[in-house]
């Protein structure tokens, strides 16, 4: 098997994608490491090798690859409607710098693979499943603007590494992802998250930013993370791969679904177009990921959002 026995560096692998990611590798007999910053990781298994690091320091990342086969760079910063509207720069520097520095380091360490993470926030609008190739097609989302070009820029940066040295990139770009773990800050979360914590504190009225109409395409992370070690292992060709449920839903059915997980059906529900809500609709077309990986998701949305609103319960203690 492609992971067996391979000593295989998760960057952010105690954040929510980086967790998940870890899972599956252990799942198929990767020597793990996890680089560990501020966070703790959130699971215990003896497998994990954990190396201290500050990924702003290219001495820290050097001794993280050390040894390494392969990388999955999911360390990086949030960014969200609530942080990014009041700090348009929060998410942009971290990340630049953060990738900037693993792609030197892995470069320097020769790491034969490196995954790297891009975003369907790097798409122009569209109001339709978009594909890969229609990235520079147009610019981003207003509402994206920072973010999604520093995106389009660090897969221009995967690119100039892959041609100057002999690792191979694999380009992935995720839709909207939730799950197991993800964070719950009413401060720093993103909107499936901060939907379930306000129906399960029951809180009245219950408000949701926007409209309701607002189309989205929800990605369970234990397929996003499924998806990107079949990324790695048939594709790392710095071609980017759209990783996506594939069927679009408006905000308005997602509260539906969680209310009625969370057993709070009840809820006055108020709808505030007054806050930030990015872009209108946002899909991505899922056929190349089919095609090249075999991809495709496991995990329904309603399946998917039960099982968060439940172990949301139970972490935080709160029966129905």
């Amino acid at each position: 098997m492609f992971y067996q026995g391979k000593v295989v560096l998760v960057t952010g692998g105690s954040g929510f994608v980086g967790t998940h990611i870890v899972q599956e590798l252990l799942k198929l007999g990767a020597k793990v490491r996890v680089t560990i910053h501020k966070r703790p990781l959130v699971i215990k298994d003896e497998r994990i090798e954990t190396v201290y690091a500050d990924l702003y320091k290219q001495e820290d990342c050097l001794a993280a690859v050390k040894g390494v086969d392969y990388v999955f760079h999911a360390a990086g910063a949030v960014a969200a409607a609530a942080v990014t509207a009041g700090n348009p720069m929060a998410a942009i520097t971290t990340n630049l710098i953060l990738t900037a520095q693993m792609l030197q380091a892995a470069w320097s360490g020769k790491v034969d693979r490196f995954l790297l993470f891009s975003s369907s926030t790097a798409y122009p609008a569209a109001d339709y499943p978009i594909k890969e190739q229609e990235m520079w097609s147009g610019p981003t989302h207003p509402s994206y603007f920072g973010y999604g070009w520093m995106r389009r820029y660090l897969e221009r940066l995967g690119e100039f590494v892959a041609s100057k040295s002999k690792m191979k990139i694999a380009l992935v770009r995720p839709t909207a992802v939730y799950g197991r773990w993800d964070n719950f800050d009413p401060v720093i979360s993103h909107v499936i998250p901060a939907l379930i914590r306000r129906a399960v504190e029951k809180q009245n009225p219950y408000e949701v930013w926007g409209s309701g109409e607002e189309v989205r395409d929800f990605l369970h992370i234990t397929d996003l993370a499924r998806g990107c070690l079949l990324m790695l292992e048939k594709y790392a060709t710095c071609d980017p791969v759209n990783l996506g449920y594939g069927k679009a839903v408006t905000i308005r059915e997602v509260v539906r679904i969680i209310l009625e997980a969370a057993g709070y059906e009840t809820a006055t529900v108020v709808f505030n177009t007054s806050k930030p809500t990015a872009i209108p609709f946002r899909m991505v077309d899922i056929s190349k990921a089919k095609e090249i990986l075999g991809f495709e998701p496991e995990v329904s949305l309603k399946n998917g959002l039960k099982d968060t609103v439940e172990w949301y319960m139970q972490t935080t203690k709160i029966a129905l």
